[in-house]
């Protein structure tokens, strides 16, 4: 599917999605319960493939009223009578292949091209360690994955350098193993932010990780703990409002973003972000609402070692910004859906923008943009992030668009209601 972006003015007040990340820990620790109330999920293609790979591990999942009502595994899941397809899911691919680990047989993982591209070896690799046959079958550390189930805690170490996905699912499983097991965090552990939602959740569910950071970064995982989340509520997706907040940013505009409350996610960076381009930036914590005003922007100097997926958000608000902008630490954005720091230079370059790729970083001068055929590489944050450029050059349409439903399905219809000139385009 395209769009058509036009030169845009957007004003208004609209509704955050509920967070994907949020979302899809409180699906697979909700399974791993007894019984659960996952509310206001965000029901996108990503998390329903998290939704569908549990039913197959053994859990009964139902929607009712926009909730999702959970029958769970209490922790013991059974072996699936077919194959789990993650579809375009990275989160749940790797989830799922820790939780499996569980079951006492045999179960395979596989998903789109995109996911049978992405590596694993990490993950596959510690629980190998931990009495686990698990391997790939092209034995290139992607899937489709096959895991024997037989998980034993023991001390184990994880390059947390390529996703913290990895340890996020291995923080998930080895709750449940037989023996306590120590996990050491090898190098500089990307995304932190999101393993710290994954604790956080965790503990909802009354299960305990002990964090020794002395001398580096060791999580303890006692063993034979029980999972008991009976009712969790998400909140707002900072990742996902981003692009409504920086679309006022580099429009001018005025807008106001409801659903943001305080939480774990290292995505609400993106205020400070704002605020340092220039942006005037105002976050009511207690109502959760975030007012963006549209001011001249400058270039920084961008981290991208904690969050990630603020990445190609970032790359767009440089790209209308005085002066340049360096985003650095960046090699592990190389290892999502697609390469979005390749990506983001191969599409802003077709606007004019100056980019400079390069192996962990992406400098971009700030310039004058002109309307172009973009391509979304079958990725949300790409496309989500393309549009915003075309709403400021107009005369810009952008393929792959039908990708916004892995995350925020409501995205155009959510642009369009505060003003965005988008039209959707038959291929």
């Amino acid at each position: 599917m395209k769009v058509s972006a036009g030169i845009s003015k957007i004003n208004g007040e609209v509704f955050a999605p509920t967070s994907k990340s949020y979302t899809h820990r409180a699906i697979a620790i909700g399974a791993l319960s007894n019984e659960c109330i996952v509310r206001k999920p965000l029901l996108s293609a990503d998390t329903l493939a998290t939704v569908a790979a549990c039913e197959k591990l053994g859990a009964k999942i139902e929607k009712a009223n926009g909730d999702l009502h959970i029958i769970g595994m209490k922790g013991k899941p059974s072996v699936p009578d077919d194959i789990i397809d993650v579809k375009n899911s990275g989160t749940t691919l790797r989830l799922m292949t820790a939780i499996s680990s569980l079951a006492s047989g045999a179960t395979v993982l596989t998903g789109d091209n995109s996911i049978r591209g992405r590596p694993n070896q990490p993950l596959l690799d510690v629980l190998n360690k931990l009495n686990v046959e698990v391997f790939s079958t092209r034995n290139n550390g992607c899937a489709p994955i096959v895991v024997r189930g037989g998980l034993k805690g023991s001390a184990a170490e994880i390059d947390g350098s390529m996703s913290s996905q990895f340890i996020s699912a291995l923080l998930m499983a080895c709750p449940l193993a037989m023996g306590d097991t120590v996990l050491s965090v090898k190098g500089q552990m990307k995304s932190r932010p999101y393993v710290d939602i994954t604790i956080e959740m965790l503990k909802e569910a009354g299960v305990r990780i002990l964090i020794d950071e002395t001398n580096g970064i060791k999580f303890i995982i006692p063993a034979n703990q029980k999972y008991d989340l009976k009712e969790y509520t998400v909140p707002g997706d900072f990742s996902s409002a981003s692009y409504l907040l920086a679309a006022a940013a580099m429009l001018g505009s005025c807008i106001k973003v409801h659903n943001l409350f305080p939480s774990k996610q290292g995505d609400s960076e993106i205020i400070n972000v704002l605020k340092q381009m220039g942006a005037e930036v105002h976050w009511d914590t207690e109502k959760g609402v975030v007012t963006v005003k549209g001011k001249t922007l400058k270039g920084i100097t961008f981290d991208a070692g904690a969050t990630p997926d603020l990445v190609p958000t970032v790359a767009v608000l440089a790209a209308v910004a005085d002066g340049v902008t360096v985003i650095g630490n960046a090699k592990h954005v190389r290892y999502k859906e697609t390469d979005r720091l390749h990506a983001m230079a191969v599409e802003l370059s077709k606007m004019g923008i100056m980019v400079k790729e390069e192996p962990d970083s992406l400098t971009i001068t700030g310039g004058k943009l002109t309307g172009a055929d973009l391509h979304g590489w079958h990725d949300h944050r790409i496309v989500m992030s393309l549009t915003l450029v075309g709403m400021v050059a107009g005369n810009t349409t952008i393929d792959t668009t039908e990708s916004v439903s892995i995350s925020y399905p409501s995205f155009f219809d959510d642009v369009r209601s505060i003003g965005a000139k988008i039209e959707m385009l038959d291929e």
